[in-house]
């Protein structure tokens, strides 16, 4: 997730470091060293916390609706992250490009499954990865259109409830782990870090 992904080896020499020693499988990040193991692969990371923790559901097919739903939120969440590193003079496009994704193919579609599934989670009756997901894609959204909630009342609720678990309000509060949005410093790192250059 975002916040747990973000953040970045300030070293090469570390990097190149843990590259060197095989820990990162394909050669890229993140990685996550858990349980003896040294995972890689975003979705694999995810999806073995939320079995770890009891959040992937309780059979096969709230675990399929799960990963549906978790793809959804990362195919939103995928060019919001991107953003801070696009061509300055393409930024405006990409933001665009971003709000009519949200306004129009997905926050329309989870609307739905809250309003169908007349539960105040996505999946089944308790609380899952997948509402871990969609808020934080609610929150990524905010950061850029605050507007754009206003014609999505059952989003904003969801978003008021799952914002009160205590462990998650807790997370949201100024000081927590919970990390701010890329400003110029943190861009800066990790083009040098990762040699990144500007995304088309």
């Amino acid at each position: 997730m975002k916040w747990i992904l973000w953040q970045v080896q300030k070293s090469q020499f570390y990097l190149y470091f843990i590259l060197s020693g095989g820990a990162l499988l394909f050669q890229q990040i993140p990685m996550v060293e858990i349980d003896g193991m040294k995972l890689v692969q975003t979705p694999a990371i995810l999806q073995y916390i939320a079995a770890k923790y009891n959040l992937y559901g309780k059979d096969l097919k709230e675990r399929a609706l799960i990963d549906m739903y978790v793809g959804g939120t990362t195919d939103l969440m995928n060019p919001i992250m991107l953003y801070p590193f696009i061509a300055p003079e393409l930024q405006e496009a990409h933001l665009n490009k971003i709000r009519q994704l949200a306004h129009n193919r997905y926050f329309p579609v989870y609307e739905k499954i809250l309003r169908e599934h007349g539960n105040m989670y996505l999946v089944g009756k308790w609380f899952t990865w997948a509402d871990v997901h969609l808020l934080e894609a609610i929150l990524m959204v905010e950061e850029k259109f605050a507007d754009l909630m206003a014609d999505f009342p059952l989003l904003r609720d969801f978003k008021a409830r799952i914002s009160e678990i205590p462990t998650i309000k807790a997370f949201l509060q100024p000081g927590s782990q919970r990390k701010p949005v890329p400003d110029e410093k943190y861009v800066e790192t990790v083009r040098r870090v990762l040699q990144l250059h500007h995304v088309t």
